[in-house]
Formats: structure tokens, sequence, C-alpha cells
């Protein structure tokens, strides 16, 4: 009998969706480009990533890491706050004794699910509008042309999931704004993401984030561990993992 429940629980744990954390930001979402896809209500992420210096802003001119917590209150509204390590050197601290990582950069992030996918009719697509880092410290809105709101974007996404056979591919398309002189994000970005069968835990995700091209892929490990790596412009490595709660 306790094997028949081992076997259950774990056929159980195998046929879960999976949905991707998009681990750059600490949101729902592809690699480093949005989506329309939404985490479970009540679903509570606790990550971090290690953070390639050609994926970041400027101001990280080396490699550097990130953690978060993500929150999805209500099926329909997603909150995240993320924090992105400074080295001392970066700052200037090297001649009062610092070195390595010693301040961070800290940010919210906000998605609100417009449209859920099917909801009107059998074809439509979700809609999902987001922002990440849309303050400055002075409280300020969309006046982050420099200085902090490093991360700063307001986006616009659709995805639909398309069944071909016995599989499902995801197609994703936004647009994203910002005012950034130095980490600009104004214009489309694109991804298809893929669920074999074969592997329901694993997901392959290409895409283009308005600026570059990345392949990358994850794994939710034991329905809870969110693993994810990606190569922008197929050689440069991001990744990191993420534990997933379901409060419900």
């Amino acid at each position: 009998m306790e094997m028949k429940k081992i076997i259950i629980t774990f056929l159980l744990l195998c046929t879960v969706s999976v949905l991707s954390a998009q681990l750059t930001y600490g949101t729902t979402g592809l690699l480093h480009a949005p989506s329309a896809e939404m985490q479970e209500d009540k679903t509570v992420m606790v990550g971090a990533n290690f953070m390639n210096k050609e994926i970041t802003p400027p101001s990280w001119y080396y490699h550097t890491y990130n953690y978060y917590l993500n929150v999805t209150f209500l099926p329909w509204l997603e909150v995240a706050y993320t924090c992105t390590l400074f080295k001392a050197e970066a700052l200037g601290l090297k001649p009062y004794g610092y070195t390595g990582f010693t301040n961070q950069d800290r940010y919210f992030s906000v998605r609100l699910r417009a449209l859920k996918e099917g909801q009107f009719w059998k074809h439509m697509p979700a809609v999902v509008v987001g922002s990440s880092d849309p303050f400055t410290s002075s409280g300020s809105v969309f006046n982050t042309v420099s200085g902090n709101g490093y991360f700063s974007r307001f986006f616009v996404a659709a995805t639909k999931h398309i069944v071909i056979g016995k599989e499902e591919i995801g197609v994703h398309l936004s647009y994203l704004y910002n005012q950034r002189k130095d980490y600009i994000l104004n214009g489309v970005a694109a991804g298809v993401s893929y669920n074999p069968t074969f592997a329901p835990h694993l997901r392959v995700i290409a895409e283009y984030d308005s600026k570059d091209f990345a392949l990358g892929a994850t794994y939710l490990l034991f329905n809870h561990l969110h693993l994810q790596v990606e190569m922008q412009r197929m050689k440069y490595f991001t990744g990191g993992l993420a534990y997933k709660i379901y409060l419900k």
C-alpha cells in the first residue's frame, strides 16, 4: 500500500504543468522577455541567480547576482521584490576598505492580467500588463532616464498556447518601453516555448527580448524547485533557481 501511494504521488508530480519563472527579473515570464502567463493563485517564489554582465544594464560591467521574493496574491496580480548586488569597486568604496559585493539595487515589479486565455472566445490570447523598477528613489514614475531605476521597463504581453497533436507550443508577443539612455528596451519582444510530452517538467524557450536573441530551458523538480538556464546571444550564460511554495 505504501509503495502504491508513492507511485501515485510521483505520477501526480510528473503531470503538473510547468510555468516559467523569469529569474532575471524575479517574475513570471520567458527568459528575459515578458509573457502573459501567470502563476497559480497564492504561489510564492524565493529565488536567486547568477547574472552575466552581458544581460545587465551597463552599471554592472562585471558578473553579478540577484535574489528575489515573488507573490501571486490573486489569479490576476503578481508582485515581486528583487535585489541585484553591487561591487564596492563600482561604487567607489575601495579606498574606504570595502571590496567585493557590498551593496545592492532594489526594485519592485508588478504584473496584472487583463485577459485570460480563451476568456471570451476559443482563440483569445492571454494579456498581461506590467512593469519592473517603475520608480526612482525620489518616487517619480517614468523619470528613470539615468541614475537608479536601472531595470526600468513597462510592457504589455500576449500569450497563446497551440496544441499540435499531443504537443503544446506557447507563442508569446510583447512590447516593452522605458526612457533609459543606457539600457533601452523600446520595441517588440517575442518568444516560443515548448513543453515536450516525454518530459513534462522540461520547458525549452527561444526568444528575442527587443535587444538580443537567447535560447534556454527551465525544469521543475519535485514540483517545487525551479531551475533555469539561458544562453544570451547563444554564448553568454545566465542561470539560477527558485523554490515555489503553494500557500493554498
